[in-house]
């Protein structure tokens, strides 16, 4: 008695489904379920850098801006112990930061990957003369038996460079800047793991647009076989399957007309945009993209944004939330590294030139001035001067 159906060849009938499953249930995202977004840098950076026009502009954004901030080189009394005092100290330090490119690089480098890795080039005197970006992928941490950093390995090919952390003076020949990671202690954790779903999902979204122009704008369908009984031979399937593809398919056969034989009718396959919510799910993939990179998405040109009420307070958001702060993570490490060289020099950005903060320095300004309870010299220290010495 088969109480629970058929035993012979449930085995073997369930083992195709189980094989066809994710290719059947691979939607238009093309990810099958439980399929992981890419994982290694380098797939991240062709997806979402090279791949995706939100996030290469929203790293653009952010990297460009904080290469275009101005910034200067302050010193305490501490510095003439270096060797250069005055303007020397200061001087030297901005031109070991006047490499081109190099807060672009950085910048860009702590936004994709996490860690940004400056190699510190000195000249025949010892003291730093440029500063240069090593790509983070190919440098890797290598640490003593207290797991402290002991030296950065460096490699390019079959090219292998070991820098170590400190000379022999204390000097390092590397500075590391790292986002912080909360499982790990010697690398940072960049923006590219929390978009790879979003920037996946946008990508998916442009293939679909594109194969539907690709198919004059319309939806796949079936043919049908209604021939009575029976089905369709091996032959009359492959010369069904291959006239299809030659006259059919393609934008350089729209609008051809089908020609069926008899027996065999045309099923048209849609699914309409009300159906997928398609236009909304592309739109918040695009946001959470932004969102990962810290930039408001009204900078993108995306739709339906009111958290903010116009174009410059979004972009007034975006230097004092994203830009700023990454600036000065920046510039904090690397006046921490040429510390070594000139102690008490500092670099910082210079606010008062940035164009989207005017406003808010304006205000500070007429709040200050106001002030009656504050002398002069008082005033001077809030807005960011040196004292006048008169008293």
């Amino acid at each position: 008695m088969k109480w629970f159906g058929r035993k012979g060849g449930a085995a073997s009938a369930g083992a195709p489904r189980a094989a066809l499953r994710p290719l059947l249930l691979r939607g238009w995202t093309g990810q099958a379920p439980g399929e992981p977004w890419p994982r290694s840098y380098e797939a991240q950076v062709r997806e979402a850098y090279l791949s995706n026009p939100v996030a290469q502009r929203a790293v653009r954004l952010v990297a460009e801006g904080a290469a275009s901030a101005s910034v200067y080189a302050v010193e305490a009394a501490a510095a003439a112990e270096g060797g250069l005092g005055g303007s020397g100290a200061r001087g030297a330090a901005a031109a070991a930061l006047a490499t081109p490119g190099l807060l672009e690089t950085a910048a860009a480098q702590l936004l994709l990957h996490g860690n940004a890795f400056v190699q510190i080039v000195q000249d025949a005197e010892g003291a730093p003369a440029e500063l240069f970006a090593l790509r983070p992928e190919r440098v890797s941490v290598e640490a003593d038996a207290a797991g402290w950093p002991a030296a950065y390995v460096y490699k390019a090919g079959e090219a292998r460079t070991r820098l170590p952390a400190r000379d022999g003076l204390g000097r390092p020949a590397l500075v590391h800047l790292r986002a912080m990671h909360p499982l790990d202690d010697h690398y940072g954790l960049g923006c590219l793991g929390a978009a790879a779903g979003a920037v996946a999902v946008h990508n998916a979204a442009s293939r679909w647009n594109k194969a539907l122009l690709d198919n004059a704008a319309r939806p796949s369908g079936a043919l049908l076989y209604e021939g009575g009984e029976g089905e369709l031979g091996a032959d009359q399937y492959q010369r069904v399957k291959a006239e299809l593809e030659d006259y059919y398919q393609g934008a350089d056969n729209a609008g051809r007309p089908l020609l069926l034989e008899g027996g065999m009718r045309w099923q048209a396959i849609s699914l309409s945009p009300a159906d997928m919510d398609f236009v909304g799910l592309k739109a918040a993939a695009a946001r959470e993209i932004a969102l990962a990179f810290g930039v408001p998405p009204m900078l993108l040109g995306l739709p339906g944004d009111s958290t903010y009420a116009n174009y410059r307070e979004a972009n007034r958001a975006l230097w004092r939330l994203t830009i700023l702060p990454l600036a000065d993570k920046i510039l904090a490490g690397i006046s921490a590294a040429l510390a070594a060289w000139w102690p008490g020099v500092r670099l910082a950005v210079d606010v008062d030139q940035i164009t989207a903060l005017a406003e808010d320095r304006e205000r500070l300004w007429a709040q200050v001035s106001a002030a009656d309870f504050l002398t002069p010299e008082e005033k001077r220290e809030m807005l960011g001067f040196a004292a006048s010495g008169g008293g």
